[in-house]
């Protein structure tokens, strides 16, 4: 087959003209708007000439719409403190809610076209237009800014929601002034969750506004709200009676007196015939944003079944000189393209029913009127003059501001300041559609009507929505009324704010609905889930003993299982029997400790306590001291520091105790084996320095220990409910089970060196072997800290403190009794025996 000749690949091209409004300008803004809700295509033919395209169906709101664009760039460019010497231009097309079509008077306005769109013989100057209002469905928008962005050329849209279009990387260049549909889904549950309504039902339609909600809905309610959806239905497209039927029997026969519904009026429309016809009553509505003003579901026939519905809707807003700027529309004002196919011309004769000439054949001969151009709109009834709730035109009107204010902000870059390669600044004469969707994305302005206008991340505007009310009056008209609005703002985050007096509802008594799958559990009862159906879907089983409901650990059920009452607590304290013993045993071995002290201190300089090293004696007795009031901290409420002093006190006191016993053992075998012939050197490793050397190196490895504990896994407070059901058990958790081990193994090691040392040096000849007291000393000691260890295991809470007090209060008893008891005993009683000759064996004295 040959090459196709380009002259026939111009014939085959299906070319149309495209329904439009133009007004020049230094800067032209290009919009879409849906003036026509349906388009007829012509037979395809091999003709040079452009194809005809219809469109057929005109909507009065959709062309308020595309006037609304028309009267904000009028506006701006009468307000001489915006844009100064700059002039606003647009050009406005039809959608015809049609793909092909919006997307092609997208692509014309992005590339020029157009017969209007005139460039510079090089192409060069402002593009054709700097930014695009609309599209107004989501489907549209998700076509035309994947293909727009290429171009980095702006797209502020008015009125698509899906969510999908937040993606930033897939739509760089998307912006847009309502809320997405992941905003109206939040605001819903927050409606939900404020009447306690937490079993629903989603009826949704089939296609991206729906599906998408579908997706997310789900999960949103379980994470903000807490409810569960009874059931999701998909509304069909098209007539499909048996699957409206099967979906209303689903709605009929649930339990959720909740139905959210995110679907077209068309959709409401089907679904509503079936639920009269089954006469399902008794429901509330919650309408989406897409059918909540619908006035076509607002008649006495269906309000007995959509009476109180609550909806979310575009938030209103108030346009001062809108009305009269509608009112001076005339075809002659807005330059009519020659084959009669502009909006204004198709609005004047939708409007007055009338043709302008030429006529269609037997327009004239069956009746028809002729326009002439001059026809008063205010002499006739429109809907496109009814001004009361301006929504969509809302955001349309905040859409062409977004735009200016950005052109406006590149327009007053200083050069060489400026956000661009090098600090240059955008301008008109070279301006690249790139550069104002820089601006745009930092566009924040304040409407006249109140409302922050911004874009985050996303090119998501701050979301606000208006909550309305259907009112069904006595009289049996209707009303669509606003209850309050829910947003979101910068500093408070999202909020619902609601007028409940106002709200009426369709059910006797006139208050809000129950919906949930199973009511609160009473007194006495639990909640115990149904396999296999949501969470919020269980039944109440009676509790188990002293179970009262999920409240915190720190209650209990009193004995009727009807309310809570603070569970009892349990430690070691200072006001029971138990710990005024041992507090009293504390403080009474401190005070001995004390007065032995005070008794060493007195009698220095005796035969019996210089004999005996009276250095090491002193210190034994301040660790000694020390090991009795570290008792004082297993005793109380446990808190943090006591927790984690407690070990690290009792520990450390200890090692310095048994350490100096260590110490003084080798020193008395050291001076019995210097007593032997060549034995003199022996003394040289064991002087003071070296015994105080010694002490201190082995009392830091066990605080050396104690932190290594304390930092990687320190004991802490806890609260013990697994020992008693109706009690809590305060008590320090160790932290670390091998930390408390090293800590306990440490002191056990140099307590049986020490006892090793000691009973192998018992028998030395002196009249006062020092090693026979310590050798019982120490068999005391690990005596009471090897039973310690099984004693401690199998106590509980606060018995378990107990143990370790007694046992540290028992050994430390023992070393004060076995080393220092004797020695005073002479001292006080037998001063004749504290002589250097009764000490070394040599006078008369026994001992």
């Amino acid at each position: 087959m040959g090459p196709i000749s380009p002259n026939f690949l111009g014939s085959r091209k299906r070319r149309f003209y495209l329904n439009g409004i133009h007004k020049p300008g230094d800067v032209v803004l290009g919009g879409l708007f849906e003036v026509h809700y349906t388009s007829l295509f012509p037979e395809l033919t091999f003709t040079s000439e452009p194809n005809q395209l219809s469109c057929q169906g005109f909507d009065p709101p959709g062309f308020r719409h595309a006037m609304t664009m028309a009267f904000a760039v009028d506006e701006i460019n009468r307000n001489s403190n915006m844009l100064p010497n700059v002039t606003l231009g647009y050009s406005l097309y039809d959608n015809c809610a049609t793909l092909v079509i919006g997307f092609s008077a997208a692509l014309s306005m992005a590339t020029g076209r157009e017969e209007h769109f005139l460039l510079q013989e090089n192409c060069s100057g402002t593009p054709p237009v700097v930014g695009i209002v609309g599209d107004s469905f989501s489907t549209f928008s998700i076509a035309t800014s994947d293909v727009i962005g290429l171009f980095k050329l702006p797209i502020v849209s008015y009125f698509a929601t899906c969510s999908c279009l937040s993606d930033r990387q897939r739509f760089p260049s998307f912006f847009r002034t309502i809320p997405s549909d992941a905003f109206q889904v939040r605001a819903m549950i927050h409606i939900l969750k404020h009447f306690g309504w937490t079993w629903t039902g989603l009826l949704v339609s089939d296609d991206d506004y729906g599906l998408h909600v579908a997706r997310s809905f789900q999960s949103d309610l379980t994470h903000f709200g807490g409810g569960c959806l009874a059931y999701t239905e998909i509304l069909p497209w098209g007539d499909n009676p048996a699957e409206l039927r099967r979906i209303v029997e689903v709605i009929k026969k649930s339990t959720a007196h909740v139905v959210i519904v995110f679907a077209h009026q068309i959709h409401m429309i089907q679904i509503m015939e079936e639920v009269v016809r089954q006469n399902v009553t008794g429901l509330q509505w919650i309408a989406s944003e897409a059918w909540t003003s619908a006035t076509v579901l607002q008649t006495p026939r269906l309000m007995p079944y959509l009476g109180g519905t609550l909806g979310i809707a575009i938030r209103r807003g108030e346009i001062p000189g809108l009305r009269d700027f509608l009112l001076q529309i005339r075809p002659d004002l807005h330059g009519n393209n020659s084959d009669g196919n502009s909006m204004v011309t198709k609005f004047w004769e939708h409007t007055f029913q009338c043709k302008f000439a030429p006529p269609p054949a037997g327009w004239v001969e069956a009746g028809g009127a002729l326009c002439t151009g001059q026809e008063d709109l205010e002499n006739v009834e429109t809907e496109f003059m009814d001004i009361s709730n301006l929504r969509p035109e809302y955001n349309v009107y905040k859409a062409v501001y977004a735009l200016a204010y950005a052109l406006h902000d590149m327009l007053q870059c200083e050069p060489g300041r400026g956000p661009f390669s090098g600090h240059s600044c955008g301008n008109l004469q070279r301006l690249e559609p790139w550069q104002l969707m820089h601006y745009l994305e930092k566009v924040n302005f304040t409407t006249s009507f109140g409302d922050q206008v911004s874009f985050d991340e996303n090119g998501d505007a701050l979301p606000i929505y208006d909550i309305m009310n259907w009112l069904w009056l006595p009289d049996g008209k209707t009303k669509v009324q606003s209850v309050g609005v829910v947003k979101r703002s910068a500093s408070k985050g999202e909020e619902l704010t609601l007028d409940e007096d106002k709200i009426y509802w369709n059910f006797e008594p006139k208050q809000p609905p129950r919906s949930v799958c199973s009511e609160s559990c009473p007194p006495g009862t639990r909640i115990a889930r149904r396999k296999g159906q949501p969470v919020c879907c269980f039944d109440c089983v009676p509790c188990s003993e002293g179970m009262f409901s999920n409240e915190t650990e720190d209650f209990w059920s009193s004995p009727q299982r009807d309310h809570c009452v603070p569970k009892k607590t349990e430690f070691l304290s200072y006001h029971e029997p138990l710990g005024i013993c041992l507090t009293t045993a504390s403080l009474l071995g401190t005070f001995i400790c004390a007065v032995v002290l005070g008794i060493f201190i007195y009698h220095r300089n005796t035969p019996m306590v210089r004999a005996n090293n009276s250095e090491l004696s002193f210190l034994i007795l301040l660790s000694l001291k020390l090991c009795f009031l570290c008792s004082l901290l297993f005793i109380g409420r446990p808190q943090l520091w006591t927790c984690q002093l407690r070990h690290a006190a009792f520990g450390i006191s200890f090692v310095l105790c048994v350490s100096c016993i260590l110490v003084k053992t080798m020193v008395v075998l050291a001076v019995f084996k210097a007593s032997k012939p060549g034995g003199g050197a022996t003394l040289k490793w064991f002087g003071a320095v070296q015994q105080r050397g010694t002490v201190l190196a082995l009392t830091l490895i066990q605080a050396a220990i104690c932190t290594v504990w304390i930092v990687s896994a320190s004991p802490a407070p806890h609260k013990n409910t697994q020992y008693h059901n109706d009690k809590i058990v305060y008590e320090c958790v160790v932290g670390s089970t091998v930390g408390f081990a090293v800590l306990l193994g440490y002191i056990g090691l140099l307590a049986t060196l020490s006892f090793l040392l000691a009973f192998l040096a018992r028998n030395l000849p002196d009249n006062f072997n020092e090693a026979k007291l310590i050798t019982f000393s120490m068999l005391i000691f690990c005596a009471v800290w090897v039973a310690f260890v099984p004693a401690y295991i199998n106590s509980p809470g606060k018995y378990a403190d107990a143990v370790e007090v007694f046992a540290i209060l028992a050994s430390s008893f023992g070393l004060l009794v076995s080393l220092f008891g004797p020695k005073c005993y002479i001292i006080l009683l037998r001063p004749e025996r504290n002589t250097k000759k009764a000490i070394m064996g040599r006078g008369n004295t026994k001992t």
